[in-house]
């Protein structure tokens, strides 16, 4: 069993293992004390009268969060809900995979790949495995199970840190084909928001012959030119118009980690309180107010970089992939798409129809960036929809 914090972030593996390793968490007591410890010391900074969230997370916001992680959050009580999946580790391209793997009891269970993103991490699809592999159990049609794979991104929580540059988005997508060809899958789904969404239309992209269908919650379209919006509906025009902004005005967090990911670091790694801010303001903006993430799945997300030390490593990733500059490989596969209203940016179907081979788009009326989390059923039963087509 992996006691320590360097134990847990993997060892030395040779590039000609490829053997599949069970994988438990146990994060060793005095990792928990020495958090524990720099929570009681956070050195807080002043703040602006009446300045809001307009310069970032509000001081009494974190000041909440910091006291609630302090005196009610239980480590151990959400280490063992994770443990409740299998989870496992094995080498890829010389880096180490943990990932969890969760089989369904129907025996015609269709296999799906989910992918998560910044600043997202397996914790996002905790309320989603359940209905997706076992539907019997929560009332649904037995017929619509998955088995479902769900790795850590290189880099972040226990498939961190990474060691060497060059995991972008492209290089990641290969991991994902060997990984699955190692778990003898041989066609299978993938899905996927943020950077899981990129990463899941390269899989289409660069596997076809084993991708039957992508399913996303989250569709950037990048460099649409003017002389397509002109037979636009008024509101496809703003999801345009709001996109391009988007585009032109990156949001701070994206240029640091695109350009200075070591430099952050120093300041993620060594204050919880600043690992914290950092995330949970992602949360508070890009969730929907109606659907927020509770604050115990929160931490729990935050906990992940925190006790692996990969705030670092995970923020290479923008870094790693900034010179794609949104480009990403065409993706064959059939597609589907569901739109949350309150997304960082809203595709348009008619122009996503041009490109892709979409054959299925709902439109969600509740939820944000973090759908596995905040509309999970909304989630599975689109899931459920779109790869029904492909059993």
């Amino acid at each position: 069993m992996n006691t320590s914090k360097q134990e847990l972030i993997g060892t030395n593996m040779s590039d000609s293992d490829t053997s599949i390793r069970p994988f438990r968490i146990a994060i060793r007591q005095s990792d928990l004390d020495d958090l524990q410890a720099r929570l009681t010391q956070t050195r807080w900074p002043d703040e602006l009268p009446g300045a809001g969230a307009s310069y970032g997370i509000p001081l009494g916001q974190l000041k909440e969060l910091v006291e609630y992680w302090f005196t009610s959050y239980d480590w151990r009580k959400q280490e063992a809900r994770l443990n409740e999946f299998p989870q496992f580790t094995t080498t890829i391209d010389g880096t180490n995979i943990h990932f969890l793997h969760v089989w369904s009891p129907e025996k015609d269970a269709f296999p799906l790949i989910l992918t998560h993103g910044w600043p997202g991490s397996v914790v996002e699809f905790l309320d989603i495995i359940g209905p997706l592999t076992d539907p019997r159990s929560y009332g649904a049609d037995p017929c619509n199970a998955f088995n479902v794979v769900i790795p850590s991104i290189p880099g972040f929580g226990f498939s961190g840190p990474t060691h060497e540059p060059g995991w972008n988005v492209n290089r990641i997508a290969h991991a994902w084909v060997e990984l699955m060809r190692r778990l003898s899958y041989e066609k299978y789904g993938a899905q996927g928001g943020d950077f899981g969404a990129a990463i899941s239309r390269t899989l289409g992209a660069i596997a076809p012959e084993h991708v039957c269908g992508v399913h996303l919650n989250y569709f950037f379209m990048p460099n649409v030119p003017d002389d397509k919006l002109s037979n636009l509906s008024t509101e496809d025009k703003d999801r345009i118009v709001q996109m391009k902004r988007y585009l032109a005005s990156p949001a701070g967090y994206m240029v640091l980690q695109s350009t200075r990911p070591q430099t952050l670091s120093y300041a993620l790694t060594d204050s919880p309180a600043g690992q914290l801010a950092w995330i949970a303001e992602k949360f508070m903006e890009w969730a929907d107010p109606a659907t927020p993430v509770g604050i115990d799945r929160l931490l729990t997300n935050v906990m992940l970089y925190w006790i692996t030390g990969t705030a670092g490593s995970s923020a290479r990733l923008y870094y790693e992939s900034a010179n794609l500059k949104g480009r990403l490989m065409h993706c064959p596969v059939p597609m589907g798409v569901a739109v949350l209203p309150h997304d960082l940016v809203l595709p348009v179907r008619s122009l996503a129809e041009k490109e892709y081979d979409i054959v299925h788009w709902t439109e969600f009326e509740l939820g944000g960036h973090f759908a596995a989390m905040e509309v999970p059923d909304l989630l599975t039963e689109d899931l459920r929809a779109f790869f029904r087509r492909f059993r």
